[in-house]
């Protein structure tokens, strides 16, 4: 199945994207084989040279590294893994905050919210 891309934003930043998402949630572990240019070209419905771009890029990152002959692997930096997913996860706290603040609650008001919430209480 095609991965879900829009036209806004540059294809390969998705791409790149989406497969730093999977390397951070564990669907690929430090050291794994990722699958080769086109299996993931295929995959996602982009052209191989797209993908060819996402990826270098992912390398320039640390997260990936090629082997010559062997193809392409997943950082075994845990300490890397670790701060590429906090910071990712700050970065959605911000934007969750953000819409909170649009929709006019307060700090205050969305942590009561939040605590609810994992209270399991209902309003």
């Amino acid at each position: 199945m095609p991965w879900d891309l829009d036209n806004d934003r540059p294809i390969y930043l998705q791409l790149m994207e989406r497969i730093q998402h999977d390397i951070i949630s564990g669907v690929y572990q430090p050291g794994d084989k990722l699958p080769s240019v086109r299996d993931l070209a295929l995959e996602a419905a982009v052209n191989p040279n797209t993908m060819q771009k996402a990826l270098s890029e992912l390398e320039r990152s640390g997260l990936v590294y090629s082997q010559r002959t062997s193809g392409r692997f997943i950082t075994d930096d845990k300490a890397l893994l670790r701060r590429m997913k906090r910071e990712l996860a700050e970065e959605h706290i911000q934007q969750f905050f953000d819409q909170m603040h649009h929709l006019g609650f307060s700090d205050e008001d969305t942590l009561d919210m939040i605590t609810e919430a994992l209270k399991g209480e209902k309003q």
